[in-house]
């Protein structure tokens, strides 16, 4: 089933999804050039990534862990947290939407629903790992994963549950810090002939690891860029010389406001003023307009009694 979405005259486009992004996320992959789809972990940032012009965002598990939680990425946070996160991010903003379901959060089962209700939350991919459960982030020691006969029944789960053929499933590997870069490349070719459609190897540890990567899996590959992680972060324009048709930026904002974040009441306690920072501030405008207030005023107007007696 086709994603279809209307949006009526006058309604602020925050709140209407904008129509056919699964096709959109399909057509990006298939097509010219790397998709870089950065992280983000509410509706604030998940603006800043599509206003700044790019394609696709990415909800970051960890993030959405911090931020809703004041938890690390260790498997605490559940389904119905990250769903709802989830949902709002992708009724803010009309670009595609990726979200880190981490293993799918139970058996088959739980997979194919939580395939369905991200897709009918306006989602265009999944991303699914082969952790055992509580998971730990994809750059943290002490990964452990689960056979390949599961993970295998976790991605068909995955394919057989979406209504829409665009709708993108990711298959992440863990295998690669735990069993080798041998055992994760045969995971990943496993798991593409499973089905999903664009392979994700987790922790590479050299460029030379990444070119591999990419010589071996015959399927849209994935690369994840963490600051001060175990894979070299390269340019975007390496990275597609490397092979590479999607990368994600899963916790850049996430640092970048937690420094600045941190700045800004170290200054604010020893000053009693903000000023010092306030030249990096957006303005009160700016702020207001990231979220289409215009559209909301004019919206508002269009019902709001003007006389006190009931009358436009």
């Amino acid at each position: 089933m086709t994603q279809t979405i209307t949006r009526r005259p006058g309604y602020p486009a925050g709140l209407a999804h904008a129509s056919g992004r699964n096709a959109r996320l399909r057509a990006l992959l298939s097509g010219p050039g790397i998709v870089m789809a950065p992280g983000c972990f509410d509706c604030l940032t998940a603006r800043l990534v599509a206003q700044a012009g790019f394609p696709a965002a990415y909800v970051t598990g960890s993030g959405v862990s911090m931020s809703a939680l004041g938890a690390p990425d260790m498997g605490v946070i559940s389904y119905a947290e990250v769903i709802e996160r989830a949902r709002r991010i992708a009724d803010s903003i009309d670009i595609p939407v990726i979200c880190d379901v981490d293993t799918g959060y139970g058996g088959p089962i739980n997979v194919i629903r939580t395939v369905r209700e991200m897709e009918r939350a306006g989602l265009s991919a999944v991303q699914i790992e082969d952790q055992t459960w509580p998971k730990k982030c994809g750059h943290e020691p002490g990964r452990r994963v689960v056979d390949v006969a599961e993970m295998t029944g976790r991605i068909k789960a995955a394919v057989d549950g979406r209504d829409d053929p665009d709708f993108v499933v990711i298959a992440r590997t863990d295998a690669r810090s735990a069993l080798g870069l041998e055992a994760a490349l045969d995971r990943a070719a496993l798991y593409a002939e499973a089905g999903a459609d664009v392979i994700f190897v987790e922790s590479p540890e050299s460029r030379e690891e990444m070119a591999e990567i990419n010589a071996r899996i015959d399927a849209p590959t994935l690369a994840n860029m963490v600051e001060g992680g175990l894979t070299p972060v390269l340019p975007a324009a390496d990275l597609e010389t490397l092979g590479y048709r999607l990368a994600i930026y899963p916790n850049s904002l996430t640092r970048l406001v937690g420094h600045q974040g941190r700045a800004l009441m170290e200054m604010l306690r020893e000053t009693g003023t903000t000023e010092g920072m306030r030249d990096q501030m957006l303005d009160h405008a700016a702020l207001w307009g990231l979220f289409d207030y215009p559209d909301w005023t004019a919206l508002e107007s269009r019902f709001a009694a003007t006389d006190g007696k009931g009358e436009t």
